[in-house]
């Protein structure tokens, strides 16, 4: 769509600046890599192991999980990605576009898929998931989510799982010259109360937690694993898993390979447990691979059927992303998200800034006669809703290769409820940029018309015009990164987060979201890991 080709040039351009700026090949200075001790390349691995518990996927919630288990039994995490370190521009704010613009080789921590709708994402292909190449905002799920989520919850446990997390990996932001901007602009734009710092999910505006440190190092769920047994845990990186292996309808082992093409088994203790943990894209193509799927479907690919699941792959919704980027022709520091405007209906506004220093194309009217450079900054005002009503599908490639990303439907806009939501929020921006505080930074073009430069498709003059605004909405759909579903609670996973209908495999991770959690998942993927790996540790300390 033209709306995702803008922002893949306006990505493009900033990756030079952050190109210069983060030359290292090596880890940022004081970091803790003491879980590098229990990291091994999948090649060193023995072809046959057993553990008390496989986990697959050592991102947001799998590393919490495997730290949280290996306090009592040995725990093997497999993840296709490579220690974080190898990529210095994820562990930084200043490299935090990198992400969005490195290529995919399939050496990246990122791996791009386009969705069937023709919308550009990305999944985390890294030690830590998605939590390294994310924009670093840390809020906790809202009310409704804990409420719809059909998990009969401990909020005790909730609390506790959500301190855990934030004592290691949660800074309070310093909040540079835009952001200050950005938050007065929703203050006055009617974003009230000032709800402060506040890690709870509040109507308001407020400040949120950052897994960005205030000298902007990345504080990731790789950090997690420095609090494991070591005695107990082994991670293994580029170990690609090919299927889960079953006995009769219950899971006893992976069979996974390495960087070289080698094929490895790795299997189960007796009361131990094979966790997915691979994410809303890859945990339902894992399960269709291994033979957990609509028995047809399964059939017309020549996969051995293990349990016909016919809501595998099923009710996946991805959060869209409206807003508008405009340009000013002075720099401001580079931020990701800080702060953040939440509006009723769970309809969340954030901004984010960088540099950008490029060669002038002609849409930059208002620069004085032979001007060729400068240093302007970018900035973007976005937007997303949490409760999404659109819902689409997902389904393996025709190679059924596991590398090779799903073909996935989002669906967007499909239902009337998701296109109302949208504009609403568009028309909020509309009103932020109308603000006193707005006006102070608007620019002067040569006819001596003070605005904003906007780029790529601006916002509809008209906002009061309903049609407009849901045009707009279509036209620009994008993604923000929080797509979810595919193996959703009470349809394949219990509210204990067993797969239905199979003995000894779990699935912790946003696949089993039907709704995203707060303004950014994040927060409660990572309370998720320490939560279930505590539910385990209770539930097998009652056994004994």
């Amino acid at each position: 769509m033209e709306h995702s080709r803008v922002t893949i040039l306006i990505l493009s351009l900033m990756i030079s600046i952050f190109q210069l700026q983060l030359h290292s090949s090596h880890a940022i200075p004081n970091q803790d890599v003491s879980y590098m001790k229990f990291v091994h390349n999948a090649t060193d691995l023995s072809t046959k192991e057993e553990y008390d518990y496989i986990i697959i996927g050592g991102g947001t919630a799998g590393c919490p999980l495997a730290t949280t288990l290996s306090s009592k039994f040995s725990v093997l995490v497999l993840e296709r990605g490579s220690d974080p370190n190898k990529y210095p521009f994820v562990l930084n704010e200043l490299g935090l576009f990198n992400v969005f613009t490195a290529g995919d080789d399939g050496k990246n921590p990122s791996q791009r898929f386009i969705s069937e709708d023709g919308v550009e994402n990305i999944r985390g292909r890294v030690l830590g998931g998605g939590s390294m190449v994310n924009a670093g905002f840390y809020s906790r799920g809202h009310r409704e989510f804990f409420e719809s989520a059909g998990v009969d919850w401990d909020m005790e446990l909730v609390e506790k799982a959500y301190e855990w997390v934030e004592e290691t990996v949660v800074s309070q932001p310093i909040l540079n010259a835009w952001q200050s901007t950005f938050r007065s602009s929703l203050l006055e734009s009617g974003v009230v109360p000032d709800n402060g710092f506040d890690l709870r999910h509040l109507v308001g505006t407020k400040t949120g937690g950052s897994i960005f440190d205030n000298i902007g190092n990345r504080h990731g769920a790789v950090e997690f694993l420095n609090k494991a047994n070591t005695t107990n845990i082994k991670v293994a990186i580029e170990a690609t898993v090919q299927r889960i292996l079953f006995s009769g309808l219950s899971a006893n082992g992976v069979l996974y390979s390495d960087s070289k093409g080698k094929l490895h088994k790795a299997f189960i203790r007796k009361k131990g447990e094979i966790i997915l943990s691979a994410g809303a894209i890859g945990s339902p193509q894992l399960l269709l691979l291994s033979g957990i799927g609509p028995k047809s479907y399964l059939s017309s690919l020549k996969l051995p059927l293990v349990l016909h699941q016919p809501y595998v792959g099923q009710s996946m919704s991805d959060n869209p992303r409206f807003g508008t980027y405009f340009i000013l022709p002075f720099p401001v520091l580079p931020s990701s998200a800080k702060a953040v405007g939440i509006l009723q209906d769970n309809i969340y506004i954030q901004s984010i800034a960088s540099l950008l220093p490029i060669l002038i194309p002609p849409i930059f009217s208002f620069l004085p006669p032979g001007a060729t450079s400068i240093d302007p900054s970018l900035v973007v005002l976005i937007g997303k809703f949490s409760e999404v009503h659109s819902e689409g599908s997902l389904r393996l490639n025709s190679s059924t290769d596991v590398k090779r990303s799903p073909i996935v439907r989002f669906n967007y806009y499909s239902h009337p409820d998701d296109l109302g939501r949208c504009v609403k929020g568009v028309r909020k921006i509309g009103d932020l940029l109308k603000t006193k505080t707005m006006e102070k930074i608007k620019t002067q073009n040569l006819e001596d018309n003070k605005g904003f430069e906007f780029l790529g498709v601006p916002l509809p003059e008209n906002l009061g015009n309903v049609s407009a605004v849901e045009e707009y909405c279509k036209k620009t759909v994008s993604t923000y990164w929080h797509y979810h579903g595919g193996c959703v609670v009470g349809k394949v996973v219990d509210g204990n987060y067993k797969v239905i209908g199979i003995k000894n495999l779990r699935i912790v991770d946003g696949s089993t979201f039907s709704e995203s959690p707060g303004t950014n998942p994040m927060a409660t993927l990572m309370m998720l890991g320490r939560y279930v790996g505590l539910k385990l540790l209770q539930q097998r300390s009652n056994l004994n």
